[in-house]
């Protein structure tokens, strides 16, 4: 490859990290938020990874049927396929598609990931209601292995101690599954009313009140719990976007704990701008004040 070459692939490799943040930008102000705290490549590469996810959410959240598409299971295999297979092309027409496959294969994403993501998205055509079984299989497809990709993303080309791993698997997943359950909670009348999902099992058939929400709010700060555990054995250069991330959702926590159940079904509790301001400057310090990891 000559170097024109290079440099246009270079450009039309920016052009795709562009359109990936893009994504985030739009739908996801905390994410967007927290991962400004990254530096640069890690960043792009988080990026890249939410702007498929997102995509996929689309697919299954009613965009798709807005857009009258006929076979909506179709469209999302037909994504499934094309993002499993992307890594092993340099060059692909989707910037999206493009972007996502060089972050795979600079940070050895594992296919069984991104399959069981998808897994939990087509679970989401068929809304009925979970059982503990179903729903933790959702959240594990949906969430935990999100968390997991993004330590493959932290840890790219550095060797993790296996006196870690457990660590910090334990705690990517559950603070992916604590992203997840406030989100439940937060759409609960959405998911309801308009894409007819109930997904606690709690909720089979009954309506949240405030003694289910309370269970819910413990769960959620168990897995909270379980992931500032592994926030010490993080690299530094990642710690702070981590550590605000999980004080935005421990932030909504709060908010939804102090909230009637009965509120919850027609509000959808977002965190103020100068409150998110504070707690990112907040979690600056949280983060400088773990112990250091090389």
């Amino acid at each position: 490859m000559n170097t024109v070459d290079r440099n246009e692939l270079r450009r039309y490799d920016a052009m795709s990290e562009s359109a990936a943040a893009a994504v985030i930008n739009e739908y996801s102000t905390s994410f967007s938020l927290a991962t400004a705290l990254l530096p640069k490549g890690v960043r792009r590469d988080i990026r890249n990874v939410y702007a498929v996810v997102r995509i996929a959410d689309e697919v299954v959240d009613g965009t798709s049927d807005a857009a009258g598409v006929d076979n909506v299971e179709d469209v999302l295999n037909n994504y499934e396929a094309a993002i499993v297979a992307a890594p092993e092309s340099r060059f692909h027409t989707d910037p999206i598609i493009h972007a996502y496959a060089t972050t795979a294969r600079r940070c050895k994403l594992e296919r069984e990931h991104i399959q069981a993501f998808f897994a939990s998205m087509r679970r989401d055509l068929d809304p009925t209601d979970h059982d503990e079984h179903s729903f933790d299989c959702y959240v594990y497809g949906s969430a935990e292995v999100i968390g997991l990709m993004c330590l493959n993303v932290f840890f790219a080309g550095e060797v993790v101690p296996n006196s870690d791993r457990s660590t910090l698997e334990a705690g990517a997943r559950a603070l992916g599954a604590a992203f997840q359950k406030v989100n439940f909670l937060r759409d609960l009348g959405d998911d309801h009313s308009r894409l007819g999902r109930r997904y606690f099992p709690q909720l089979n058939h009954r309506d949240l009140n405030d003694e289910m929400k309370a269970e819910i709010v413990s769960d959620i700060r168990r897995d909270l719990r379980v992931a500032r555990t592994a926030m010490p054995l993080l690299p530094r250069r990642v710690r702070v976007g981590v550590v605000a991330a999980a004080a935005l959702f421990e932030e909504l926590t709060d908010m939804i704990e102090s909230t009637p159940a009965h509120t919850l079904a027609s509000t959808r509790i977002r965190v103020p701008a100068h409150r998110k301001a504070a707690i990112t400057a907040r979690s600056l310090v949280d983060a400088a004040r773990m112990e250091q990891h090389p």
